[in-house]
């Protein structure tokens, strides 16, 4: 028998199968609960850190390259560059990783039809570089605060993060309705991150970057998602154009915003907006309804009720 190879029987390949997705599943409801209420986790090993050692080597040029940023929220020792999509294909490991993806859509979108990329942006913080403002990214929007969750945040080290080089500090617990708080939460620290792993936040819990009083740069990557009907951070479109998209998944692409949000948002002339991604685009469309259920259900007990007979066109 030694030597010999049989094929996996196709009951065991999907007994594997439905068994990984309820692992994964499991997974994301656990750091989904944790991140709801803690307002922050750190995931462990979710990449491996010859993966992000790759990244870091293809966006080396980047990092070297791009100017320092200009005020004092960005950081006059930090640098910042967006669009790692087009800059890195390894960007995709990080954006569309399932675990980190399956979290930010079960805690958004109570809020929402689906989510979207809000942005993807890589910094180093150099040595000197002061404590960044403390600051809750859903602040950039004018929402209702206390209810509504608007964001993931997903901190990707390239170098290990910690207290002494600058690494997020972040103030556990102050999200959701200690949003409201009046006083000044307390209990702030750096939570060590290796690189593979990562640190997620949400867009309500206070945290802002420590300062760096290494001699090391720190660096690394920040993804996050967004509710999908709300105008994200970085501008996709102009990031991603369609002769860039189309090259996409349909799921990257869908992710970067190339659909539509119901009802019938981000359209193009009537359209999901991944009519663009098509080899052949028509000049002239015909626009579609796009709503949700109820919707559709509403203006269906609406059409049953009339009589077209009795209109009278004017």
């Amino acid at each position: 028998m030694h030597g010999r190879h049989f094929a996996c029987p196709n009951w065991m390949r999907d007994y594997n199968m439905i068994e990984s997705r309820a692992r994964v599943g499991a997974r994301i409801k656990h750091w989904a609960s944790t991140l709801l209420d803690e307002g922050w986790c750190v995931i462990p090993s979710l990449l491996s850190p010859s993966d992000i050692e790759a990244l870091d080597a293809d966006l080396a040029r980047d990092f070297a390259e791009t100017p320092f940023c200009q005020g004092p929220f960005y950081g006059g020792r930090t640098k910042r560059f967006g669009r790692l999509l087009v800059r890195s294909a390894l960007t995709r490991k990080l954006v569309q990783h399932p675990l980190v993806l399956g979290i930010a859509q079960q805690v958004l979108e109570p809020w929402c039809d689906t989510i979207q990329l809000n942005l993807t942006q890589a910094l180093a913080l150099h040595p000197g570089a002061p404590p960044q403002l403390p600051h809750r990214d859903q602040n950039m929007w004018r929402g209702q605060i206390g209810e509504t969750e608007y964001l993931v945040n997903v901190m990707w080290p390239f170098t290990p993060y910690n207290f002494e080089n600058g690494g997020t500090l972040v103030w556990p617990k102050s999200h959701g309705r200690r949003a409201l708080d009046p006083n000044p939460p307390t209990g702030e620290f750096a939570p060590e991150v290796e690189p593979g792993s990562a640190l997620l936040f949400l867009g309500s819990t206070l945290h802002g970057a420590g300062g760096n009083a290494s001699n090391n740069v720190r660096r690394g990557a920040i993804i996050s998602y967004c509710l999908g009907w709300l105008k994200p951070f970085e501008n996709q479109w102009l990031a991603y154009p369609p002769e860039i998209a189309r090259h996409f998944s349909p799921e990257l692409a869908a992710l970067i915003g190339y659909q539509q949000h119901r009802p019938n948002l981000g359209n193009f002339e009537g359209q999901c907006p991944s009519v663009l991604l098509k080899r052949h685009v028509p000049e002239r469309f015909a626009a579609t309804d796009a709503l949700r259920p109820v919707q559709a259900e509403l203006v269906a007990d609406f059409m049953r009720k009339q009589s077209w007979s009795e209109v009278v066109v004017q």
